[in-house]
């Protein structure tokens, strides 16, 4: 038996030996290995009319194709005009965007930000007005990176690239503003409505117009004014409001803005009171007189003479497209008759029936059929879509569970523009070597627990 134990103690103990030596080996054994590559963070904000956002987002610095896979990390609100973002406590940031109301006004505010933010240690790109096309086509980006017509993971671990036609256009309502942007089927002929990018390799020409002051609160700001002024003294008959409602409005609070012009003979302060008659066919006009659908000798157009080739796709109607035909329950692609039976049937109902069914919807309660009316003379007779391209267009308030806006697609595109890192090599181990390494020392300190104890055990023998 002493033999045996002395054998096995040997054989241990030569385990130990070459284990120590493999160790060392591994330690000399330093090659060239890569790291993965960093992550590197984006902030925007988006200063509204009613509210200011900040927006992070990161990418992996080595990118694809020279455009980063932007994803969102965080987002907070709060309520207030971009004027007030300067008293808020602000982090790294690389853009800012808001609505242009007063130039001088605007330009401190910018100059505001861009100090207080460039005592940051960050790299910041400025803090700008985006103009309407710049929205427009952002928001574009926004809907086709989130729906992957841009580029997708695929099966086969690796990022793939759809064709072009595979593109969705992008209908944007807001307050102020509207936007429609898509890829024509024809080269854009005006260069102030051509918007060009360069995606994951791919090449995008698209069309994009932003039309201010046609936003929806605007809209119906301007139908307000047009109705009054065709009126006399101070009452309103306001058609698109349901029979039974009234309120009153000052002149000053109805020329508020730049969208309409108060007439000369107007006193600010005049209490105006205004009366719904619950007129559908009377709402459809008085809404289509506030456009211009003569395209003259231009070609196609949109309507206010803006150039617009013909819509080519399918389009996804977000913000306020999509809430108002979602209280109407017509975002389940119904036919263009249904959805225009939805509408004169609800603006024939009077106020009381209304508050009745809709207990919880009362501030924008008697705006519906206004809007309702607004967004078909929009999409129809501005937009230039029919009943065959009716059922192209989806109303939709998010793309893959994600909100629309225009900072995803900003980020996105701005990420072409920022060095991508390439992968950094350093001196060290290849992993199996290294897992190798401390496989053998594990097992070396444990045969020599064991060839000492059975070199205790056996020597009390």
């Amino acid at each position: 038996m002493g033999s045996k134990a002395k054998a096995i103690a040997g054989l241990l103990a030569a385990t130990c030996v070459c284990s120590i030596i493999a160790l060392i080996l591994s330690v000399v054994n330093v090659e060239d290995v890569l790291l993965p590559p960093s992550t590197k963070y984006g902030l925007v904000f988006d200063a509204g009319s009613t509210h200011t956002s900040l927006y992070t987002y990161r990418w992996r610095a080595d990118k694809e194709n020279g455009t980063g896979i932007v994803s969102q990390v965080e987002a907070c609100s709060v309520s207030g005009e971009c004027w007030a973002l300067p008293s808020l406590s602000m982090a790294s940031v690389c853009a800012f965007a808001g609505r242009e109301q007063n130039s001088s006004k605007a330009q401190q505010v910018l100059a505001e930000v861009s100090k207080a933010i460039g005592e940051y240690p960050v790299d910041f790109r400025g803090a700008r007005i985006l103009t309407g096309s710049e929205e427009g086509s952002f928001g574009w980006i926004t809907v086709n990176y989130l729906l992957e017509t841009l580029v997708k993971f695929s099966f086969a671990e690796k990022w793939e690239h759809p064709q072009d036609t595979e593109v969705l256009g992008a209908l944007d309502l807001g307050g102020a503003s509207t936007q429609i942007t898509f890829q024509p089927r024809v080269p854009v002929e005006d260069r102030n409505t051509s918007v060009f990018f360069r995606l994951y390799g791919t090449n995008y020409s698209l069309y994009s117009h932003s039309y201010l002051c046609y936003g929806q609160s605007q809209a119906l700001k301007m139908l307000l004014a047009a109705l009054h002024q065709a009126s006399s003294g101070g009452q309103i008959k306001h058609p698109c409001y349901p029979q039974g409602y009234q309120e009153n409005i000052t002149v000053a609070e109805l020329y508020d803005s730049p969208c309409v012009r108060a007439p000369s003979s107007a006193s600010p302060g005049l209490v105006l009171t205004v009366t719904g008659t619950g007129d559908p066919a009377a709402c459809d006009t008085a809404v289509r007189r506030l456009f211009n659908f003569s395209c003259g000798a231009q070609g196609p157009c949109g309507f206010n003479g803006v150039y617009q080739p013909p819509v080519r796709g399918q389009f996804l109607a977000f913000a306020g497209f999509y809430y108002t035909f979602s209280f109407l329950n017509l975002t389940r692609q119904q036919s263009l008759r249904e959805v225009n039976s939805t509408v004169y049937s609800f603006c024939q109902r009077n106020w009381t029936e209304l508050v009745q069914s809709f207990p919880k919807d009362l501030k924008y309660l008697h705006t519906y059929c206004s809007v309702a009316f607004y967004i078909l003379t929009l999409l129809l007779d501005g937009y230039k879509f029919n009943e065959h391209t009716w059922s192209n267009i989806h109303f939709s308030r998010q793309a893959a569970n994600t909100d629309i806006g225009w900072t995803l697609g900003f980020m996105l595109n701005l990420t072409n523009m920022i060095p991508a890192e390439a992968l950094q090599q350093v001196k060290g181990h290849q992993p199996g070597l290294w897992a190798g390494a401390v496989s053998f020392l594990v097992l070396a300190i444990v045969a020599g627990l064991v060839a000492a104890f059975l070199h205790c055990f056996w020597k009390t023998k």
